[in-house]
C-alpha cells in the first residue's frame, strides 16, 4: 500500500487528473479555492482552541486524582502476597466514586497488585498530561 498523500487540514500539490478522477468524486479532498482555504484556516484555529481546553480540563483533572490516595486493605499472607490483587477496575471505581471519571484504558496499570505496598499508577488523561494516583494496599 503506497503512503498517503497527506492528512486532513494540509494543503498539497496533486496531478489534475488524480484529483478530478479520484480523490473530489470520493470527497476525500477540496480544491484549494481561496474561501476553502480561508475556511480551513478557521477550522484549525477552532480545532486548536478546543485542544487548548482540553489540556486545561486534563490538567485539573490531573491535580484532583494526584491529591487523592486510594487505600486498599485485603487479605494477604505472611509474606506480603495478596489472595486477591488490585486492578485497573478497581482504581476507575475508586476515582468515580470521588467524581472523576476516567475510562479503564487510561489507568496504565501493566498487571495487577499482588503485594502489600504503596504504588504510583500513572493514569493518561491527555496526550501531555499524566497523573500520578497513590494505591495504599495493606493487610487486613
Amino acid at each position: 500500500m503506497c503512503p498517503p498523500l497527506g492528512h486532513r487540514g494540509e494543503t498539497r500539490d496533486v496531478a489534475n487528473g488524480y484529483a478530478r478522477n479520484f480523490l473530489l468524486p470520493r470527497k476525500l479532498a477540496v480544491p484549494a479555492t481561496p474561501a476553502n482555504v480561508k475556511n480551513l484556516e478557521h477550522l484549525k484555529r477552532q480545532r486548536a482552541k478546543e485542544e487548548d481546553r482540553a489540556l486545561e480540563v486534563a490538567k485539573a483533572t490531573a491535580a484532583r486524582i494526584e491529591a487523592l490516595t486510594l487505600t486498599v486493605t485485603a487479605r494477604a499472607s505472611d509474606d506480603g502476597r495478596l489472595y486477591g490483587s488490585v486492578s485497573a477496575q478497581d482504581v476507575v471505581e475508586f476515582l468515580e466514586r470521588n467524581q472523576v471519571p476516567v475510562e479503564k484504558r487510561r489507568v496504565q496499570l501493566d498487571e495487577p497488585i499482588k503485594a502489600l505496598g504503596e504504588y504510583k499508577v500513572p493514569v493518561r488523561l491527555h496526550g501531555d498530561v499524566t497523573a500520578s494516583l497513590t494505591v495504599s494496599v495493606a493487610a487486613e
